[in-house]
């Protein structure tokens, strides 16, 4: 006999959270005029003796006596007396897809050549997951539990993420030193790792990120100073660079004085540059150089340069320059 304090009026999930994966609503009787209500991301599972009797996933208020049983695989042909009532199990179920933070607890030492004890690496990113299979759901979770929180699938997954991630980058990470570059190709191998492992408790992993890969502060200014120097390209183009913003800045002053030698030098350079690239331009080929044995020159017994040591002018070989006046022979 059961007592009226025994039946349930209402089948709800009374807690639900988001960080809640699943509830189960269980050890009471339903009673005849009983209700249920599915709330918008819930479905509703019945379960009888571990068996799934039935799933019902739109939000609403349904009766239990024409919208449920009816539908039930084996209960449907159960009659409510007038002072009984059914025991079953029902399963609330949270449908969204879940997303969660992970960060590696502590470096991973990812073996690599340039580094015998190998290279401590920590990470960052998000996963996200979400139901997908009930009945692997019952059996090898919700059978064992009266919930399950997003908290406990982040403490298995992040279990095995240091093996994975390990694994994942001496693979794809071909440059030690610019793991970011892989890191599409690394967090979509773990991701297809971790689904796997999530399949058997009902669950699949839909997406793996990796925010960011963090080196020790030894490496990472390292990596850091050696990207500043390839976009500078060399010294020399450093200290122009240096130069010019120190004059725009104002940073470099002394009265007016410093500022313009700093300008000076650096036309200066400027200008031997560009007469060394003209020089090159001008460079006179190999047999234009050498003296023909009928030319004046030779028959004079003194050799005339083809250009002009002094403006350099094209000689045709005059004794005296036609642009400067400068004596040739």
């Amino acid at each position: 006999m059961f007592f009226r304090n025994q039946f349930a009026n209402v089948v709800e999930w009374e807690e639900f959270r988001d960080d809640m994966i699943f509830w189960k609503w269980s050890n009471r009787e339903i009673k005849k005029g009983s209700k249920l209500i599915i709330r918008p991301g819930q479905d509703a599972i019945f379960v009888n003796n571990g068996k799934i009797e039935g799933i019902f996933e739109d939000d609403g208020e349904y009766s239990i006596d024409s919208d449920i049983i009816p539908f039930l695989s084996t209960l449907k042909g159960f009659k409510f007396g007038f002072n009984s009532g059914m025991r079953v199990e029902v399963l609330f179920v949270n449908t969204k897809e879940f997303t969660v933070r992970w960060g590696t607890q502590s470096p991973i030492l990812v073996p690599t050549p340039m580094l015998p004890g190998g290279m401590p690496i920590r990470a960052n990113g998000t996963f996200q997951f979400k139901v997908n299979d009930y009945v692997q759901l019952i059996d090898k979770i919700a059978g064992m539990k009266e919930r399950y929180l997003v908290e406990e699938v982040k403490i298995r997954i992040t279990s095995v993420l240091d093996q994975l991630l390990m694994k994942w980058i001496s693979r794809e990470g071909k440059d030690m030193f610019n793991l970011q570059a892989n890191a599409a190709d690394i967090a979509n191998g773990i991701r297809e790792d971790l689904d796997m492992q999530m399949l058997d408790n009902g669950m699949t992993i839909t997406g793996f990120q990796v925010m960011s890969f963090n080196y020790p502060k030894e490496i990472q200014d390292m990596i850091t100073k050696t990207a500043s120097h390839e976009m500078i390209g060399n010294l020399q183009k450093y200290q122009q660079v240096s130069m010019t913003d120190g004059i725009s800045s104002g940073k470099v002053q002394g009265g007016g004085a410093a500022s313009d030698m700093a300008g000076m030098m650096m036309g200066m350079n400027m200008a031997s540059e560009m007469l060394k690239n003209m020089n090159q331009g001008q460079k006179p080929d190999s047999k234009d150089s050498a003296p023909s044995s009928s030319s004046p020159s030779s028959a004079g017994g003194g050799q005339k340069p083809n250009f002009c040591p002094n403006c350099g002018t094209k000689n045709e070989g005059a004794n005296f320059c036609p642009n400067c006046g400068q004596k040739l022979s």
